[in-house]
């Protein structure tokens, strides 16, 4: 038990200095990534919706 209370505190401990090691974004930058992020999510969305809505199409002509 004593040497699993030991590892964790050396993992957190280890976690810890990476963290701070990070080298993270400017704000500039994360702006930036998160609209090429959204736009990327919007683009995909419609792009299925599209695909979605044409299969339904051609179901419902077969169907018919």
């Amino acid at each position: 038990m004593a040497n699993a209370v030991k590892n964790t505190t050396k993992f957190l401990k280890d976690v810890s200095t990476e963290m701070k090691r990070v080298s993270w974004p400017k704000r500039k930058e994360l702006v930036r990534y998160t609209i090429v992020v959204i736009a990327t999510v919007a683009f995909i969305a419609v792009f299925f919706a599209i695909v979605d809505s044409g299969i339904s199409a051609l179901i419902r002509g077969i169907l018919n």
